[in-house]
This record gives C-alpha cells, structure tokens and sequence, in this order.
C-alpha cells in the first residue's frame, strides 16, 4: 500500500484538505483524494470510516467544513444535488432516495433537470434498463417493489442523466451476479468513454475486478492508497480495518434435531397488483440447521419473509407449525412468545425506527417477549429504563456496534453498524428460530464476518435458522442446506455440498420445476 498522490493536473475531480464536522466529531478529518478521467476508482473502508459523509459532500448533500473540492481544474462550491448535476456528477445511494407512493418514472423526472415528460422519461428508462439487464417497470409504485427493484431506479436514474463522474455507493449488495456482470459491462463502456467512477463497495472480488485504484479510508482519515489488483481480499480487508479479519468458523456436519418450522403447500396471494404470489411452497428447518434461500431481488422473498414472520397470515394455522404448533393464523407477536425472532430487509423504517434511540427500538420489538424484565407489571405501569439500556449495552458491546453516544438515534449509525445492532437484538434473545432477510446488505467485511459467525454459533447451539440471501458468497460461507426461490416457487433444499454457482443460477431461473435438472443435482 502506497500513501495517496497528490492530485495531478489531469484530475476530473480532486478533494484537498476535505474536513466534516458534526459537533466536535470529524466524519473526515483532511481527505486529500483525486480521481482521472477515465478510471474506476475505489473508496474502501470499513462501516463508519467516513465514506458517505465525503461522497455527499462531493454530491451536494452536505456542505464541507473545509478543505476544497477541485472540479477539472477549477474550485467548485456544490450546494445541492442539482449543482452536482449540472457539473456531471450522478449518484447512486446505499439508502434510497425514492417516493413509495410515485411510479418508477416519476421518481426519475423528479431527478431530470431537462423537463422532459413523463411518457419520454418512461421510454428511455425502459430501454436503458433492458439494455443493462436490469428490468423495471416505469408504471410500477416504488411501493410495490422489492429492495433490489428500488435500487435498480437509482442506478437507472444516475446512468439517465450522462454523468462525466457517476458515484456508486454499494450498486451491486442486491443484484445477482448475472446482474452484476451487466453492470460491469456497463461500467467499462462509462470507462472506455473517459468518465469516471468513484466505486464504494465491501465485496472486495468487485474492487479487484474493475477498479484501477483504490483509496482506503479508516476513522475519516485517508489511510493509503494502492492497485487493487495487485492486492488480495484479505490485505485489502486488512487496510480497511487494520487487522486480520476474522474467518468464519463453522462445522463440517451439524448436529440436527427436530423439525422446528414446518410449512406445507403456502400458497398466497399478492397483496398488490406488483406483488409476488407465493405458490405451494413447502421446507423444512430443523434444529442446528441454517437454510439458506436464494434467489434473484423480486421473485418472492419479501413475501416469504412476511409469511414467516407473521406480517402476512396463512390462508390455515395448519400451513406453517414452529415445534408442532399451528402458527399460520398467528401474528409476529405470537411468534416471537414462541421463540422465534425476525430481522427484516430494510434497516430503516422496516427494522429500525431511525428517529429513536436504541434502547427505545430495543423496547419497541421485545417489550412483549421480555415483558417480565423490561416492564413495572405491564406497559401502563411504566418501564424499567435502566434494564432496557443494560440491554442495549449488551447488545452493542457483544455485536461491536460502533457509536457516537451511549444511546444515540438508530438513524445516527452507519448502516453496518445498525445491522449489526439489529441482528444482536434478535440474538440477545437466543430464539429456537430465526428468519433473517438480507443479513449483511451493505456491511463491510468485519461486519459480516461477525454477523455471519454469529448465525452459525446459533446454530450450533440448537436454533433453525432460515437465512433469505442475494449474496451467493454468504449463502455458501453459512448454510447446510440451499433452496431458491424463483417467481414464488420454492425449490427443495439441497445440501450446501451438492450445488455450485451454475446450479443455484439454473435454480434462479424456474428451472427447479423441471425434474430431470433436480435430479441431476442431487446426482452431483
């Protein structure tokens, strides 16, 4: 790892001295970083170390407070999103930007400055996201889609707008790796073209693949610099955190118990005109099992995720049992006094409520599970506030949630760290069951690596586990058993041994339904 140049003539963009202060708090503490026409360009660093706060400002988000920022030779002020624009610089945020209750179109016109109508903005947006393989519907409610449809929009929106420099905050945590590879391609036309990519990204086999340079970041300092290629992902993750990080530990075989979720032949329909139906879809989890459910964004998981959890009810208590038990006419609270716990896919709003602190989300999902230690007899009769923030100490020291505070707002963490509190809360519990949808989305490598070993170590301690994954890496580093869901179809579950990439893709494709491709599988 080499320090990082100083910024050459030839920069389309350059920082200088770039400082961010919230309070005393410096979010970046004197970045100094250039990025040239033409390169992909890497910000690496791990959840916290100031990556979003510098892109934001290089976005017009958030205003510096000091330092400069160099724009193809000349000194700029960017004070909105808008001026960024105008200049050549688009986005794609980790955290959407989008309207729930606008269609995919709107939500682009919103973000045009050329007043084009909606029926042209629909077209080119439709054409765009074929020719990028990234599919979407330009009458669809942003409401109706899934997580990985929703960031499809925004890396659609940015792509709409012919950035010069196009910001890429995690563009792939809920794309396949077809997907993926698509965007890559995208990636090197923008490249061949001369612009610029700033890349933000913890899947470090990405960084290696189509950045020419990286920066790495730690505690909002710019710590070194170097040529991903000629790094690997372990002395990359090494400069991002500034240790070893740690391998996930798991047993060859399992110990399996008894069955503790049981579904059989859950059948439902879609809530909404854009939604999934479920079609007679059957597992099994038993005790010291992680299953792991695969799939491409949009084909059923969320809709999975809420059947199981209990946000939306089988059409019979029969349909889904924990232990033995009907459970499929029985709500989430119900099941959590059952043993199970839940983490859903979107941190913010869905897991979270971002305006309050963490003891206070702490309460909100387990004042009926711990009743006994959180309440004075019941709700009516108060709450023990120092048992709930006991609790939330526990939980961040044993997840290692990095925090400004002692208790701050859920929505003052960095994504990573707020997953990593949301996971610890629902494992605090020791649930017999645990669903999790999406479990490190946006998390960089520490991160992961501790919230995937401690799902395994859960595991090992007798829970189910069914894990909901988009990241074929952590299904294969976690699971015992693999499944794939495709247009709301569950396939069977295969031993995690018995299939590879090509297998799971043919699986994403509907093809589970064709036996002889089963068959052969298993034959593998």
């Amino acid at each position: 790892m080499t320090r990082s140049e100083p910024p050459g003539p030839a920069a389309l963009l350059s920082v200088q001295g770039l400082t961010k202060l919230f309070g005393s708090f410096a979010a970046n503490d004197g970045i100094d970083l250039s990025i040239r026409p033409g390169e992909i360009h890497a910000l690496l660093g791990e959840n916290g170390a100031g990556k979003s706060t510098l892109v934001k400002m290089l976005f017009g988000v958030l205003a510096p407070s000091a330092g400069q920022i160099v724009w193809q030779g000349n000194a700029v002020s960017i004070g909105s999103p808008a001026e960024a624009r105008k200049l050549g610089i688009g986005m794609v945020f980790q955290h959407f930007s989008l309207f729930e209750s606008l269609t995919v179109a709107e939500n682009i016109a919103l973000s045009m400055d050329d007043g084009e109508s909606i029926g042209t903005i629909s077209q080119k947006a439709a054409e765009l996201s074929k020719a990028y393989g990234l599919p979407l519907d330009p009458d669809a409610h942003v409401a109706d889609l899934s997580v990985g449809e929703r960031q499809r929009i925004e890396i659609v929106r940015a792509l709409l707008q012919n950035p010069k420099l196009i910001i890429l905050d995690e563009p792939t945590s809920v794309l396949t790796p077809q997907e993926a590879d698509r965007l890559f391609e995208t990636l090197d036309k923008l490249k061949a073209e001369g612009r610029s990519v700033l890349y933000i990204s913890h899947r470090l086999e990405e960084v290696q693949r189509i950045c020419d340079r990286a920066t790495v970041l730690r505690h909002g300092k710019v710590t070194g610099a170097c040529d991903p290629r000629q790094e690997t992902t372990a002395s990359l993750a090494r400069m991002m955190v500034g240790s070893d990080v740690a391998a996930i530990e798991r047993d060859a075989t399992c110990e399996r118990g008894d069955v503790v979720l049981d579904i059989k032949s859950l059948s439902l329909d879609p809530r909404t005109p854009f939604a999934m139906s479920l079609k007679r879809v059957s597992l099994q989890v038993k005790a010291g099992e992680v299953l792991a459910i695969a799939g491409v964004a949009g084909n059923g998981q969320g809709e999975l995720f809420d059947a199981l959890s209990g946000e939306m009810l089988a059409n019979s208590a029969d349909t889904i049992q924990i232990r033995g038990k009907p459970v499929g006419r029985t709500g989430i609270t119900g099941r959590r006094l059952m043993g199970a716990g839940f983490v859903p896919e979107e941190r913010h709003g869905h897991a979270a409520v971002t305006g309050l602190n963490l003891s206070d989300n702490l309460l909100l999902a387990r004042w009926r599970s711990d009743a006994k230690a959180f309440l004075f007899g019941g709700i009516l009769q108060g709450i023990r506030q120092a048992v709930v923030k006991k609790g939330t100490k526990r939980i961040c020291e044993e997840m290692d949630v990095r925090k400004s505070g002692e208790d701050p707002q859920a929505g003052a963490l960095s994504g990573g760290n707020l997953q990593k509190f949301i996971i610890g809360r629902e494992l605090d519990r020791q649930p017999s069951l645990l669903v999790v949808n999406q479990p490190t989305w946006g998390v960089d490598a520490g991160a992961a690596s501790r919230i995937r070993q401690a799902i395994i170590d859960l595991a090992r301690k007798g829970s189910a586990i069914v894990v909901i994954s988009q990241d074929l890496d952590e299904i294969f580093e976690i699971a015992s058993e693999i499944a794939v869901i495709s247009e709301g179809h569950l396939s069977e579950s295969y031993p995690a041994g018995e299939l590879t990439r090509e297998k799971i893709g043919l699986l994403m494709g509907g093809q589970h339904e064709q036996k002889p491709i089963a068959e052969a599988a298993h034959a593998h």
